[in-house]
Formats: C-alpha cells, structure tokens, sequence
C-alpha cells in the first residue's frame, strides 16, 4: 500500500505546535491500497521532496548518535483491522480480510486516534514540511492506517506503505521499502516483527530519519499500558543515570531464579535515547519506549542466563536456562519452547556461511526498563521497557555497534534483577536505587 499525500507548497515554512493544531484539516483520504514491490513507482517527485539538512533546526547533530540509537524490538503479535470504513478505500478488503474480523468499540477508536495523535505530536514532534513514510504489514494494518491519519493531519507529505510480513525480527524488508525509508524525515514501522535490527533502518538513520519502531504492536498495547506513560518525565529519569553509567566498565547482573552474569562494556556506549522522545535527526526509538542498554562486548560474557519473564511473545510459565560462554550461548533448557528457541535459531544459522554459523547464539545486548506505565504481558515491546526489568537479546548486534550480522536477534526478560556496575549497585532485586 502506497500513498503520498501531496503538498502544496514543497517548502512550507516550520510552524509552532498551536498553529499546527489550528491548521489541522477536518478529514484526511483514504491511501490507495499497493503493494511493496509496487513501492518503486511512487512518483519521482517524491524523490525531489526528499529531506535537506536545513530542514533541521538541529542539523549539526544529525550524524552524532547514529550506530548507538537502535533500540530494541521485538514481539510477533497479531493486530486487529481497521473498522473505519470511511478511511478504508474498497481496494484494502484484502489486507483486511487477513487481520482479526472484529470492529473496536466506538471508545476504542477515539483511544486509538488519541495514541496516534501521541506518536505524532509529542513522540516524533512532527513538522508540516516534513516527508514521512509509515510501514506496516497486514498484522498491523490498523494501527498503521492510524498513523497515517494522525501524520496528515500534520504534515504535508506523506507515504503509507503495506509490505508482507517478513518472517522474523531482523529480517531485511522488501529493496524498494528500504529506498524509501532512507528518503524521509520520518519513519514509522508498525510491523509484526522488528525492523529496528535491519541494514535498512540502519541506512536511513545514516541518511538523518528519525525512526520509531513497533514490532508486534498491538490495539491493546497501542492505547493502554507502557503507551500512555508520561515521556517526558522517562526522559528526564533516564537523563539521570549519567553519572552512574560513566567509567563503569564491568558488569554482573544476578536475580533469584539463578541469573548469574558478568561481561564487560563501553561505558561510553550507553544508549539513554529510548525515551519515546524522538525530535532530533537520526534518532531511533521503540514505542512503547523507556529503557536503557548496551552492547556487551564480544566475547566477554559467561555465567549463567535464567530468563523468567517473556521469551520474544511468550509469557513464561517454566523459564529458559542458557549457559554462556565467551559471548555466546552454548546451550538452552526449558522444555518445549527451548526446543523450538533451538530449531529458530537453527534456521537462522543455515543462511550464513558455515565458519558464521554460531555467531546467531551471540549475546548481543543488555538493557533494562525504565518505563513505570509498562507491563510484564508476553510482548518482549513492553516487557522489556518495565520498571523493575532487565533483559539479554541473542543474535545480530551490528545496528549497535557490534561485528554480527546474523539475521535474527530475540529478546528476553528477566524479573527483578540486581545489576552491578563496578563498586555501584545500580538495581537491586529490580528496584532502581544507585547505591555503592
């Protein structure tokens, strides 16, 4: 699906949040239903549209925070369809007959404008001028189509594109996708799994988009829970940490189902951007957002990983067990799904050259929630944004700086964890308290 909604002034001047609202058009038309590989034939005037770094009030900063702004992803959950069939073109029936058959109750579409209206005016604090592009799938058609509403009612360019659904997190979207991506000021991806982890999303941070992502995203987690905490206020409280994350360089995070960790980093390489505050060029944010991490250093991890709160999309009744060594794991328990945990990464090493092979069990990143609106509800999107929460992801750590490229990067939660900087205790038993 691709529409661009056409300006009529290329060079339409920045206006303050008040006049924005007072310019707000009474309706926005429906997007013209094409799909990805279609995506190529979007007018070359879209191509002349394309950003400038004058459109920026902060161009100077734009390339500063690109290869540590990647922020974690990850749950595959189905969304709901649109029911707005005022917004619907007839030609969409067939994107929605694949989502769930149930239209929202007339509250849940108001609460469903107003997240929107949140990701667009407070999140990516969007500009009139600006291009933006939102990609989604047939898993999240809903919540992109709403997000297409809110962003026309702001700015003057703007693309929705639907893609099929890729097959795993880190899996690269369709060429023609990825082109346009690295053409906007904006980007937003509503998606069932994490473009966050992809050579794409990494090439239009370069190129100065700023990027939400939201994989697995769905109604629910769209309206209610981590989506209505207060970013500001998560920005400040992740701001403070600074002094506590510097020259730290040794870490070991331990809980009470038999976590027992420690690895080294980068103190330097502290990544506080996941505030749901995302206005400057080249920024990435998940939404929900609210958490902090870091890449551990290859090799440099070994001990013992329970995790006990949410593996990807699953809420965890028995936990799985994984046994790291030098950087990477090296065996996983936990019944059934550590079988199929197996067999999912199994799948990803057979794509990669056999001396590669192993590099998908890489230890690739660390971080824990700083989000307090956030729920422990088998989403890893929210999971791992919970106040009170860590988590370790497995695979690709090349959008964070590392040397993996691997195709699959998975995260999972773990409750209430101590985690030890140095001398500092800066979490115990999942409480955030900053003592020596």
């Amino acid at each position: 699906m691709a529409r661009r909604k056409k300006s009529t002034s290329d060079a339409a001047p920045e206006e303050s949040e008040e006049s924005q609202q007072e310019d707000i058009p009474p309706a926005v038309e429906a997007p013209q239903v094409v799909d990805a590989q279609s995506a190529e034939a979007v007018e070359e005037g879209d191509a002349a549209d394309s950003k400038t770094e004058s459109d920026y009030d902060t161009e100077d900063e734009s390339k500063s925070k690109v290869e540590s702004n990647a922020g974690e992803q990850d749950s595959n959950s189905d969304a709901e369809p649109d029911s707005n069939a005022d917004s619907v073109s007839a030609s969409d029936s067939e994107s929605e007959n694949s989502a769930e058959d149930q239209d929202p109750e007339p509250d849940s579409e108001q609460r469903l404008r107003d997240a929107a209206d949140t990701v667009v005016k407070i999140c990516m604090q969007m500009r009139p001028h600006e291009n933006v592009l939102i990609v989604t799938d047939p898993e999240t058609a809903q919540i992109g189509q709403a997000l297409y509403e809110a962003s026309s009612r702001v700015a003057d360019r703007v693309l929705l594109v639907m893609m099929p659904p890729t097959q795993q997190h880190g899996e690269e979207p369709p060429i023609p996708v990825g082109e346009l991506m690295r053409k906007q000021h904006v980007v937003l991806a509503p998606t069932r799994y994490s473009l966050t982890h992809t050579r794409a999303r990494l090439a239009a941070t370069r190129e100065g988009a700023r990027i939400a992502t939201m994989p697995g995203v769905t109604l629910d987690m769209f309206t209610e829970g981590g989506m209505t905490a207060d970013f500001d206020l998560i920005r400040t409280s992740i701001a403070k940490l600074g002094t506590s994350l510097r020259k730290r360089k040794n870490v070991r995070v331990t809980n009470a189902a038999g976590t027992d960790v420690t690895f080294e980093i980068d103190p330097r390489k502290w990544n506080r951007e996941d505030s749901g505050i995302c206005n400057r060029p080249g920024l990435v944010t998940n939404l929900p957002a609210g958490k902090v991490f870091i890449l551990p250093k290859e090799e440099t991890i070994n001990g013992t990983i329970v995790i006990d709160g949410s593996w990807d999309s699953t809420l965890l009744d028995e936990p799985l067990v994984m046994e790291v060594q030098d950087g990477l794991v090296i065996s996983v328990e936990g019944g059934e799904l550590a079988e199929q945990v197996k067999q999912q990464y199994s799948k990803a090493a057979a794509k990669l050259a056999t001396k590669d092979a192993k590099k998908v069990w890489t230890v690739a990143e660390f971080g824990f929630g700083m989000n307090p609106s956030a729920r422990l509800i088998g989403n890893v999107l929210e999971d791992e944004k919970v106040l009170g929460c860590a988590y370790f992801a497995i695979g690709d750590n090349s959008t964070i700086g590392g040397r993996v490229r691997a195709g699959i990067h998975i995260t999972g939660v773990i409750r209430d964890p101590t985690v030890e900087l140095d001398e500092l205790i800066l979490l115990e038993a999942g409480a955030l308290i900053e003592k020596k």
